[in-house]
């Protein structure tokens, strides 16, 4: 499937108000870091949400805030496939759409899925397994499975769990596709018209399709907003993949986390713990625990004394600027995981500009996640060019160099 950024110009989403801008996406994506390590941390979200419901069965808190996924695809579904673009996403399980009829649904790009318009479409009983994986699930009168996802900024999707065919390619149909279909959807949302979920849960995509595809899939983000990359279903590498092991979470089971076992910067080793990495796709920037991301930083900083400090952002305040500056000297940075395999960063991975308002300032594209905080986020900022492969057979994710452009 080919992979664009949702505020690029392949990108099938108009942007109302225009995109926003690179600040704004930042500060967007850092309410989805700390939404992420609150849940990895067994933050009490889902205890509250469950006191507001009273006898209701708590909704599930999604790992991100809506919209702050970069990246997007398009897909199929039901009889006569109607096209949906829609956010692809590591960090959850369950794909979903919006669908007639709707009680109260956000604006987005293509038209409402309509069931009845689909004769292979069906809503999956209370009773059947793919239901019973769901924490938010409740029963309707009528026997219909119910879903209820929360999500950290206040936004809500509430409908039935339903099957349909899927379509991902023309010729790749894969019928009694398990999917919600939201009838109540409320809060903050982009343009977007669902969302695609490649957790580790059964009622993941990548899950539902192992039979036919392989178990796993992978995935290259395009160095640019303008650029196009890919996500492919199955667990095929390129030769040069290098491969770590996935590591359990007991908080989250469901998703992917590694072991960062070093850091390079300008190739010379920098003395850090080891630490635990949740790879995500769809956080922009990479959070390292607070007494790593320090090591990293005094590394950085004095290599960059030559040039002149800027103000930041609050959570991002290691920034230059290069007015001036017709060549820049910037060290690479390599993060090293647990057997050897190594994501190589250059400046692209490295840097982050401020954009427009800002258009000499760049700032260092890691932050800390305090020093309380266990583990860490991958973010995509680090992933760009990669072919990042899930291989969910072998309990392993790999980096591949030149994946895409």
């Amino acid at each position: 499937m080919m992979l664009v950024h949702r505020h690029g110009p392949c990108s099938p989403l108009p942007s109302r108000g225009g995109a926003p801008s690179p600040v704004e996406i930042l500060r967007r994506d850092r309410d989805r870091a700390n939404s992420i390590l609150r849940k990895i941390t067994g933050a009490s979200a889902t205890n509250a949400a469950r006191a507001s419901k009273g006898a209701h069965l708590p909704a599930h808190w999604a790992t991100a805030t809506l919209g702050t996924n970069n990246y997007v695809v398009t897909v199929g579904l039901g009889t006569l496939a109607r096209y949906f673009t829609v956010e692809f996403d590591t960090g959850s399980d369950l794909s979903w759409v919006q669908c007639k009829p709707c009680s109260d649904c956000y604006e987005q790009n293509d038209p409402l899925f309509d069931p009845a318009k689909s004769p292979t479409f069906s809503t999956v009983p209370c009773s059947a397994r793919e239901g019973r994986e769901l924490p938010s699930r409740t029963c309707s009168p009528d026997n219909r499975c119910r879903f209820e996802f929360a999500y950290a900024d206040g936004s809500r999707i509430d409908g039935d769990l339903a099957r349909d065919t899927l379509t991902l390619a023309p010729s790749d149909a894969i019928p009694g596709f398990v999917f919600g279909c939201g009838h109540e959807n409320s809060g903050f949302f982009g343009t977007e018209d669902g969302h695609i979920g490649l957790g580790r849960k059964s009622v993941s995509l990548s899950s539902q399709v192992a039979s036919r595809h392989g178990p796993g899939f992978s995935y290259c983000l395009p160095s640019l907003s303008s650029g196009i990359g890919y996500l492919a279903l199955g667990g095929a590498a390129p030769a040069n993949a290098r491969f770590t092991p996935m590591v359990p979470n007991p908080h989250l089971s469901s998703l992917y986390f590694l072991r960062l076992t070093g850091i390079k910067v300008a190739g010379q080793a920098v003395k850090v713990p080891a630490a635990s990495m949740l790879i995500d796709s769809g956080t922009q920037l990479t959070s390292l625990p607070g007494g790593t991301f320090a090591a990293l930083w005094s590394a950085f900083a004095r290599l960059m004394g030559g040039y002149r400090r800027a103000p930041g952002l609050s959570f991002m305040d290691t920034c230059y600027n290069f007015t001036g500056r017709a060549a820049l000297q910037v060290p690479s940075v390599a993060l090293v995981f647990a057997g050897g395999a190594t994501v190589s960063l250059d400046v692209s991975g490295v840097l982050v500009g401020l954009g427009s308002d800002e258009p000499h300032v760049a700032c260092l594209a890691f932050t800390s996640t305090g020093d309380d905080a266990p583990v860490g986020i991958l973010g995509n900022t680090q992933q760009k060019t990669l072919a990042v492969v899930y291989d969910v057979a072998n309990q392993r994710v790999g980096f591949g160099a030149k994946g895409c452009a």
